[in-house]
């Protein structure tokens, strides 16, 4: 009989479900071990078979561990908020609780058929009340604190309050939107509103008027990485940059920490990068320039830049503004104007990151003013580029064309002079960057290097009064107001126009009901429609308005990991003991588009609650594996233009073909089912097809998986034809996890056959055959070997070299006839993490009860694995002539007596004597004969 996967898996699955068998302890006696996946989406689509690819490995890992010995937490749970539900919600009048619903029950069908251990008692989504309470409780520690750089933490609002009421300003170092000049009694003269507006200055999460990215066909603003070529992300949607009022949350403040704890944590160098370059730490000095009237004279104001190379300043050829600056249209002399207000809507509706990415597309626009250099006196034209971002730096920068290439390019487009000012390129061709060479048409830094010219350079910039040595920052401030129904409220009324918060005991805020999900006809957002939104406090008989706005989706992603912990606590999102346990996560994995969103939000929110003393770890994820993706192989078919005639793959040469997408499930080892592909579209009815031998071969192709290429497979398919164990296998062994892989269904027979194969050392002809001989060392060091090295595979995360090995050891053991307990037993251990239905099927049957999930993984033996015989090739006069097995342990002179006495030795010394014999023990031995 064969392995009967589909009756073994349903049975275990069963079992593992009855017996809460991966049901994790806090506070167990054994050491704790925390592995997590990025939680999905639940879209409606379900899973496809790339989705689970990250999954397998951590639940490898998770049973893997177990069998180690420890406690471990490998949860799983739902990011439930998001656009897609509510779109849903709008064509069709649904709520988007009830499609996220119905789509999180398919998710847990499809994860539950897969065999993963996940502790689902612990199980989290953050559209749930009771979650999202402690989302908006987050929120409300993040208003009520502010960034105290003198302590570089975090603190509660009332140590500013204090010092304020006290001190005023003097001798604050706060982070704050704008610096602020105020007395003791200034502030204490104030009424509570006026306190209250002061107070968003410094405030974590704050309100602001900010520019966003407004999609109006969505109704909401979206995040930098939610826009693509002007378009959204989701419906390819036009996007707008407006300024609005949103919530926005300060991170800024913690860009130095941000940076500083990437050099503590085992991430890949790619992810840290990524976060480096967007936080974008410079070092330089701010410069100031000051504006020139139409008579070309000095009119008070300055324009002003930072630059991480001020001894560049004297090869400044022109400044340039980014469009949104507040500047911008008021330079525009009244010949320029119109041109200027064209080039400032088409620049302030492109993202800032296309604008940033799109590094080839050059564009600007002269406004018609200019500034006088600080040093030579000069005029310097202004112009607008969209290279430039208002929210770095100063939102404006000296262009010096000689030295940056961003700079060469503009002034090569507009035709503006370039001029060398630090000798070592030829800047007539390409900008020179390097920071090395001589100053040169510089005035007084002629003659000094780069690095002595930076400092002089800044020194003269302070003593003019012109300027500062500073730090600036690429990371902005995020934007936490999304206008839109499906997403957690924030907690907050307006009282005399002051959000004022509301009090933590009346959490959660839930959503109200409204008649359509869309904004209001005066733009309001959706929850503007919701009647009775409003906040009556205690002993007031006032209703103040509620916050309009929602949160966005990395919200309730941002913690997720802290509420596994302790998920059922209602007096906090976790408690100190859980907290204390399970602290860090060991192991996160999941995909790399999260570097500069979710990943980053979350080390934000992880170090905010350390300073405010909810954490007692400041850094989230210890160790990050990002996944690469499981590409599709498509399939095409090629009809002939004009016609509906198919000609297979080979004939196609010979026409003039239209390249079409099939289905890949009509598809099997490239050939065609003719009759389902007629089946499958009207249009196909009636087509006719030039075969190959009798055959449709289908021509492929790797591209991404999705519906619209017809080359999604669905797991539940492999599932039903293969088996769960078979899946996991085969994912793991398409080749190393981090890497991207195409998915062929024609590979997984392989897989399926290695699985039989297991099988049938456990029984023979279907019935059971293991017995309890004793192994012969052979079997011994196949067993040992193989254990050494998946435990060696683990600890680096190599899965797919441990697929190739079980392989290997059970095409050993199968050529050997090994039927033997003392190697089967182990062999199911530590096949347990990767095929854990057949593994529980075979632990029974070996005759344990309870599960194989709760036994202990094996020891490998060195003694099995160190070599006690050597083949030795014999050679006769240099070529070789045969083999011999001897003892180790032999001496040299020993190896030459066994050697000599070989039955093969006449027969290649043909009469001759020997003359001498060469051992090198262990290595060869050759013989000389005469």
């Amino acid at each position: 009989m064969e392995y009967p996967f589909s009756d073994v898996e349903s049975k275990w699955q069963a079992f593992w479900n009855r017996n809460h068998t991966f049901r994790s302890i806090t506070g167990s006696a054994k050491p704790k071990y925390y592995v997590l996946d990025m939680f999905p989406y639940p879209s409606g689509a379900g899973l496809h078979v790339g989705h689970p690819l990250g999954y397998i490995a951590s639940d490898i890992v998770a049973r893997y561990k177990r069998l180690k010995g420890f406690e471990v937490l490998h949860p799983m749970g739902y990011d439930s908020f998001g656009l897609p539900a509510e779109q849903y919600a709008i064509q069709t009048g649904q709520h988007p609780a009830i499609t996220t619903e119905h789509n999180i029950a398919r998710y847990r069908q499809q994860l539950d058929r897969l065999g993963f251990s996940f502790d689902w008692e612990r199980e989290v989504r953050t559209s749930d009340p009771a979650y999202y309470r402690w989302t908006q409780w987050i929120f409300l520690q993040l208003y009520r604190s502010w960034y105290n750089d003198a302590t570089q933490k975090a603190e509660d609002i009332s140590t500013l309050v204090h010092h304020l009421q006290t001190h005023g300003t003097h001798g604050l170092q706060a982070v704050q939107s704008e610096s602020m000049q105020l007395s003791a009694s200034e502030w204490n003269g104030m009424s509570d509103a006026e306190q209250q507006r002061v107070l968003l200055n410094y405030r974590l999460a704050f309100l602001n008027e900010a520019v966003v990215n407004w999609c109006p066909a969505l109704g909401t603003v979206l995040a930098n990485e939610e826009v693509k070529d002007g378009l959204s992300e989701r419906g390819g949607h036009t996007v707008e940059r407006k300024k609005m009022l949103q919530w926005s949350m300060r991170i800024t403040a913690y860009a130095d920490r941000l940076l500083e704890g990437l050099d503590r944590i085992e991430w890949s160098e790619s992810i840290k990068e990524a976060q480096r370059n967007w936080i974008g730490r410079s070092r330089g000095s701010t410069f100031r320039f000051a504006l020139l009237n139409s008579a070309g004279a000095p009119d008070g104001r300055f324009v002003e830049v930072f630059t991480t190379r001020p001894d560049t300043v004297f090869g400044v050829r022109f400044i340039t503004l980014a469009p949104e600056h507040e500047w911008a249209l008021e330079l525009a002399t009244p010949d320029r104007r119109d041109e200027v207000e064209r080039y400032v809507q088409y620049a302030t509706n492109r993202s800032e990151r296309e604008r940033q990415a799109d590094v080839k597309k050059v564009t600007g626009v002269f406004t018609g003013s200019f500034v006088r250099h600080p040093f030579s006196g000069e005029p310097v034209p202004i112009w607008l580029g969209e290279y430039v971002l208002a929210g770095y730096g100063t939102g404006a920068v000296m262009g010096v064309p000689g030295h940056d290439s961003r700079d060469h390019a503009f002034a090569r487009t507009f035709g503006l002079p370039i001029v060398e000012v630090i000798s070592g390129g030829n800047v007539e061709e390409e900008a020179w960057e390097a920071k090395a060479g001589t100053l040169v048409n510089s005035d007084f830094l002629n003659g000094l290097s780069v690095e002595e010219a930076i400092v002089a350079a800044i020194a003269a910039i302070e003593a003019e009064g012109l300027g500062k040595g500073t730090t600036q920052y690429r990371l902005r401030d995020a934007t936490f107001s999304r206008q839109r129904y499906w997403g957690e409220p924030i907690p907050v009324y307006f009282k005399d126009g002051v959000p004022m918060p509301m009090p933590p005991d009346h959490l959660p805020l839930q959503l109200p009901s409204v008649d359509k999900y869309l904004p209001t006809e005066s733009g309001e957002p959706p929850l503007a429609r919701a009647e009775g939104w409003a906040y009556r406090p205690a002993n007031d008989h006032h209703a103040f308005p509620m916050e309009f706005s929602t949160m966005p989706g990395w919200a309730g992603s941002s913690w997720y990991f802290l509420r596994y912990m302790d998920p059922h606590n209602t007096n906090a999102f976790a408690g100190p003991d859980a907290l204390a346990y399970w602290n860090q996560v060991d192991l996160y994995i999941g995909g790399n588009e999260h570097a500069t969103g979710h990943l980053l939000y979350s080390r934000f929110w992880t170090k905010f609650l350390f300073d405010r003393g909810f954490l007692t770890f400041d850094e989230p994820f210890k160790k990050l594996i990002n996944q690469g993706m499981i590409q599709g192989t498509s399939a095409f078919v090629y009809r002939v233009q004009g016609s509906h005639t198919f000609v297979s793959k080979g004939h196609k040469e010979n026409f003039i073909t239209t390249a079409l997408h099939v289905d890949v499930n009509l598809v099997q080892n490239n050939v065609l089912d003719i009759e389902g592909f007629k089946a499958w579209r009207e249009e196909f009815r009636n087509s006719e097809f030039l075969l190959e031998e009798d055959k449709y071969i289908c021509g492929s192709e790797v591209e991404k998986m999705s519906k619209s290429k017809w080359n999604v497979v669905n797991p539940d398919d492999v599932v039903a034809q293969y088996g769960a164990d078979c899946l996991r296998l085969y994912e793991m062994f398409l080749g190393p996890l981090e890497l991207s892989k195409p998915w062929n269904t024609n590979g997984i027979t392989g897989v399926s056959g290695f699985i039989r194969k297991v099988w049938r050392l456990f029984h023979n002809q279907g019935a059971w055959a293991v017995n309890d001989e004793a192994p012969v060392r052979a079997e011994w060091k196949i067993l040992h070997k193989t254990i050494k090295k998946i435990e060696e595979d683990m600890e680096r995360f190599s899965f797919n070299t441990s697929v190739s090995t079980f392989m290997i050891c059970v095409n050993e053991l199968t050529d050997l006839g090994c039927r033997k307990r003392a190697i089967l037993e182990p062999l199911a251990l530590i096949l347990a993490p990767y095929a854990p239905h057949l593994a529980e099927e075979l632990w029974l049957q070996l005759g344990h009860e309870g599960g194989i999930a709760t036994a202990s993984f094996p020891a490998w033996n060195e003694e099995y694995l160190t070599e006690d015989s050597f083949v030795y090739p014999v050679s006769v006069n240099g070529k070789t002539r045969f083999k011999a097995e001897l003892s180790l342990s032999l001496s040299a002179a020993e190896v030459e007596a066994a050697v000599l006495a070989h039955p093969d030795m006449p027969r290649f010394l043909e009469g001759k004597q020997v003359k001498k014999v060469v051992v090198v023990p262990g290595k060869i031995a050759n013989v000389v004969a005469v």
